[in-house]
Protein backbone atom coordinates (compact mmCIF):
# COMPACT_ATOMS: atom_id res chain seq x y z
CA UNK A 1 0.00 0.00 0.00
CA UNK A 2 0.99 3.62 -0.81
CA UNK A 3 -1.63 5.32 0.81
CA UNK A 4 -0.43 8.97 -0.07
CA UNK A 5 -0.37 7.76 -3.72
CA UNK A 6 -4.18 5.90 -3.62
CA UNK A 7 -2.53 2.44 -4.28
CA UNK A 8 -4.57 0.57 -1.93
CA UNK A 9 -4.16 -3.23 -3.35
CA UNK A 10 -0.78 -4.85 -3.09
CA UNK A 11 -2.20 -8.27 -4.72
CA UNK A 12 -4.80 -10.06 -5.89
CA UNK A 13 -5.27 -14.20 -4.14
CA UNK A 14 -8.43 -14.83 -6.17
CA UNK A 15 -10.21 -14.04 -9.16
CA UNK A 16 -13.24 -16.18 -9.91
CA UNK A 17 -15.62 -15.04 -13.40
CA UNK A 18 -18.06 -17.97 -12.71
CA UNK A 19 -18.60 -15.93 -9.13
CA UNK A 20 -17.76 -12.57 -9.91
CA UNK A 21 -15.86 -11.98 -7.06
CA UNK A 22 -12.22 -11.01 -6.21
CA UNK A 23 -10.09 -10.98 -3.14
CA UNK A 24 -7.20 -8.62 -2.73
CA UNK A 25 -4.87 -8.02 0.36
CA UNK A 26 -2.68 -5.34 1.06
CA UNK A 27 -0.31 -4.32 4.11
CA UNK A 28 -0.83 -1.24 5.54
CA UNK A 29 2.52 0.75 5.59
CA UNK A 30 4.34 1.37 8.85
CA UNK A 31 4.95 4.70 8.28
CA UNK A 32 3.13 7.15 6.19
CA UNK A 33 2.45 10.99 6.02
CA UNK A 34 -1.64 10.07 6.24
CA UNK A 35 -0.24 8.97 9.78
CA UNK A 36 1.09 12.57 10.74
CA UNK A 37 -2.49 14.05 11.18
CA UNK A 38 -4.57 10.94 11.83
CA UNK A 39 -4.38 11.13 14.40
CA UNK A 40 -0.69 12.32 15.59
CA UNK A 41 0.32 9.60 18.25
CA UNK A 42 -2.20 7.12 17.30
CA UNK A 43 -2.17 6.79 13.75
CA UNK A 44 -5.42 5.14 12.28
CA UNK A 45 -5.92 4.41 8.31
CA UNK A 46 -8.86 6.60 7.39
CA UNK A 47 -12.28 5.76 6.45
CA UNK A 48 -12.00 7.36 3.38
CA UNK A 49 -8.72 5.17 2.24
CA UNK A 50 -10.60 2.33 3.43
CA UNK A 51 -13.90 3.02 1.50
CA UNK A 52 -11.36 3.22 -1.58
CA UNK A 53 -9.24 0.58 -1.01
CA UNK A 54 -13.10 -1.45 -1.21
CA UNK A 55 -13.45 0.92 -4.40
CA UNK A 56 -10.20 -0.36 -6.18
CA UNK A 57 -11.18 -4.04 -5.23
CA UNK A 58 -14.43 -3.50 -7.05
CA UNK A 59 -12.66 -1.34 -9.93
CA UNK A 60 -10.65 -4.26 -10.28
CA UNK A 61 -13.22 -7.01 -10.09
CA UNK A 62 -15.53 -4.80 -13.02
CA UNK A 63 -12.18 -4.26 -15.33
CA UNK A 64 -11.31 -8.11 -15.47
CA UNK A 65 -15.19 -9.26 -15.85
CA UNK A 66 -15.14 -6.86 -18.55
CA UNK A 67 -11.74 -7.92 -20.35
CA UNK A 68 -10.51 -4.26 -19.79
CA UNK A 69 -13.40 -2.81 -22.42
CA UNK A 70 -14.73 0.09 -19.82
CA UNK A 71 -13.29 1.61 -17.11
CA UNK A 72 -15.40 1.79 -14.01
CA UNK A 73 -15.60 5.25 -12.22
CA UNK A 74 -16.95 5.33 -8.63
CA UNK A 75 -20.41 6.83 -8.34
CA UNK A 76 -21.66 6.07 -5.05
CA UNK A 77 -21.04 4.47 -1.63
CA UNK A 78 -24.30 3.07 0.13
CA UNK A 79 -24.90 1.36 3.53
CA UNK A 80 -21.19 1.82 4.24
CA UNK A 81 -20.62 0.66 7.90
CA UNK A 82 -17.18 0.72 9.98
CA UNK A 83 -16.52 -1.43 12.68
CA UNK A 84 -13.28 -1.39 14.05
CA UNK A 85 -10.09 0.54 13.23
CA UNK A 86 -6.94 -0.31 11.52
CA UNK A 87 -3.50 0.27 12.01
CA UNK A 88 0.04 0.59 10.48
CA UNK A 89 1.33 -2.95 9.28
CA UNK A 90 -2.38 -4.25 9.84
CA UNK A 91 -2.52 -7.22 6.78
CA UNK A 92 -6.03 -6.47 4.97
CA UNK A 93 -7.84 -8.53 2.96
CA UNK A 94 -10.22 -7.39 1.06
CA UNK A 95 -13.56 -9.00 -0.94
CA UNK A 96 -15.73 -8.12 -3.52
CA UNK A 97 -18.59 -9.29 -5.35
CA UNK A 98 -20.14 -8.13 -8.58
CA UNK A 99 -24.26 -7.40 -7.64
CA UNK A 100 -25.03 -5.96 -10.71
CA UNK A 101 -24.09 -5.18 -14.59
CA UNK A 102 -25.62 -3.39 -17.37
CA UNK A 103 -26.81 -0.34 -18.85
CA UNK A 104 -23.11 0.97 -18.47
CA UNK A 105 -23.66 0.77 -14.72
CA UNK A 106 -21.96 -1.63 -12.04
CA UNK A 107 -22.89 -2.33 -8.48
CA UNK A 108 -20.83 -4.24 -6.13
CA UNK A 109 -20.49 -5.37 -2.28
CA UNK A 110 -17.35 -5.29 -1.02
CA UNK A 111 -15.52 -5.67 2.55
CA UNK A 112 -12.62 -5.37 4.52
CA UNK A 113 -11.09 -7.62 7.07
CA UNK A 114 -8.17 -8.13 9.30
CA UNK A 115 -7.64 -11.64 11.02
CA UNK A 116 -10.82 -12.63 9.99
CA UNK A 117 -12.65 -9.77 11.42
CA UNK A 118 -14.91 -7.36 9.87
CA UNK A 119 -13.58 -3.76 9.37
CA UNK A 120 -16.09 -2.60 7.45
CA UNK A 121 -17.94 -3.23 4.32
CA UNK A 122 -20.25 -1.09 2.22
CA UNK A 123 -22.10 -1.20 -1.17
CA UNK A 124 -20.63 0.94 -4.40
CA UNK A 125 -22.15 1.89 -7.69
CA UNK A 126 -19.87 2.68 -10.43
CA UNK A 127 -20.42 3.88 -14.14
CA UNK A 128 -18.73 2.22 -16.90
CA UNK A 129 -17.79 4.23 -19.76
CA UNK A 130 -15.19 3.54 -22.80
CA UNK A 131 -11.00 4.48 -21.46
CA UNK A 132 -9.96 8.20 -21.77
CA UNK A 133 -7.07 7.74 -23.95
CA UNK A 134 -4.21 6.13 -22.63
CA UNK A 135 -6.12 5.43 -19.32
CA UNK A 136 -6.44 1.20 -20.25
CA UNK A 137 -2.55 0.67 -20.70
CA UNK A 138 -1.57 2.61 -17.75
CA UNK A 139 -4.64 0.32 -15.72
CA UNK A 140 -3.46 -2.74 -17.71
CA UNK A 141 -0.26 -1.97 -15.85
CA UNK A 142 -1.36 -1.59 -12.75
CA UNK A 143 -3.31 -5.27 -13.35
CA UNK A 144 -0.02 -6.50 -14.29
CA UNK A 145 1.37 -5.01 -11.28
CA UNK A 146 -0.91 -6.39 -8.48
CA UNK A 147 -1.22 -9.71 -10.74
CA UNK A 148 -4.69 -9.29 -11.63
CA UNK A 149 -3.81 -10.42 -15.37
CA UNK A 150 -2.24 -13.57 -13.91
CA UNK A 151 -5.12 -14.47 -11.79
CA UNK A 152 -7.62 -13.98 -14.84
CA UNK A 153 -5.77 -16.64 -16.47
CA UNK A 154 -5.67 -19.05 -13.65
Amino acid sequence: MRLEYFEMIDRVTAFDREGRSISVRSVVPSQSPVFEGHFPGHPLVPGVLLTETMAQASGYLVLGLMDFTHMPFLMAVDKARFRDFVTPEAVIDISAVLEHEGSGYAATKARISVDGKRICDAQLRFRTMPFPEGLDEQMRGQARRIGLMEAMDA
